[in-house]
């Protein structure tokens, strides 16, 4: 059991270690990207102009469950007047950030893992290596760049669809007055709500786009079948793993602004 668990444990930090110069690297070959500006709005593209509906409609249906629940727990202690803030406070410092890189994890996470994955089963990854041009500046270096205003950016519109999702509870369906509503949301938030969510944000995109990008770099090595079925394992990975880091990454941001 000993030696289980000390193979486990080098194994873990010699994975990390791979980890950690595969993001060195990509961030090194920055000055060597060809038509870096075109790649940077092209990758913007994939993971933020289509990943806007999921947001909004998960948004919605947030704000709208939040408002719900918020306004039947308040009702028992007479204090439905602070629905607004409730709505608010549990929006843009927790569920906002955390639910957007889900989301954005969901669809464009498991799409650049499955991408990465088949360029390398055709050896495109490596026709580049050959041409002497550096795959990680090509592939993944634009995604990591483009995750750091994009998840904040997808953050924002999942705060304001949530807070209309709350008003669509709130006063629509429970008849609470609309200036009650958007009085107890102004008064509920402060700057470090609001600085707090897009730091999480932030680093939920880098750290997701790095997961989904390594494990779909590295298909060919940590992928036990070849072809298809390592592409899928692949990307099972990098959305199981990326989800854990974004969960593990909010306690952890949460522990030390408290």
């Amino acid at each position: 059991m000993l030696a289980s668990l000390g193979r486990f444990t080098i194994e873990s930090v010699a994975e990390l270690g791979r980890f950690s110069l595969f993001i060195g690297r990509g961030l090194a070959s920055l000055p060597r990207i060809r038509s870096f500006y075109r790649k940077l709005v092209r990758t913007t593209f994939e993971m933020g102009v289509r990943c806007v509906p999921i947001i909004l409609t998960v948004g919605c249906f947030t704000g709208l469950i939040v408002g719900l629940e918020g306004y039947r727990t308040l009702a028992r202690f007479g204090s439905e007047g602070a629905l607004g803030s409730s709505v608010a406070v549990a929006l843009v410092n927790g569920l906002a950030p955390v639910l957007a890189a889900l989301m954005i994890v969901g669809q464009a996470g498991s799409a650049l893992a499955a991408e990465l994955g088949i360029q390398r089963n055709s050896e495109q990854i490596d026709a580049l290596q050959t041409m002497g041009i550096e795959p990680l500046g090509y592939f993944v270096t634009p995604r990591l760049l483009a995750a750091l205003f994009v998840f904040p950016l997808h953050t924002v519109f999942f705060n304001f669809i949530g807070l209309f999702g709350g008003f669509l509870s709130g006063v629509v369906i429970l008849s609470q007055e609309p200036g009650v509503y958007w009085q107890s949301v102004q008064s509920g938030l402060t700057a470090d709500d609001v600085y707090g969510g897009l730091v999480k944000s932030v680093a939920f995109g880098f750290t997701v786009t790095a997961i989904c990008a390594y494990e779909g770099f590295n298909t060919h090595r940590r992928s036990t079948e070849p072809g298809v079925r390592g592409v899928s394992a692949s990307t099972t990975r990098a959305v199981v793993y990326s989800s854990i880091a974004v969960l593990t990454l909010d306690y952890l941001i949460t522990a030390i602004q408290h």
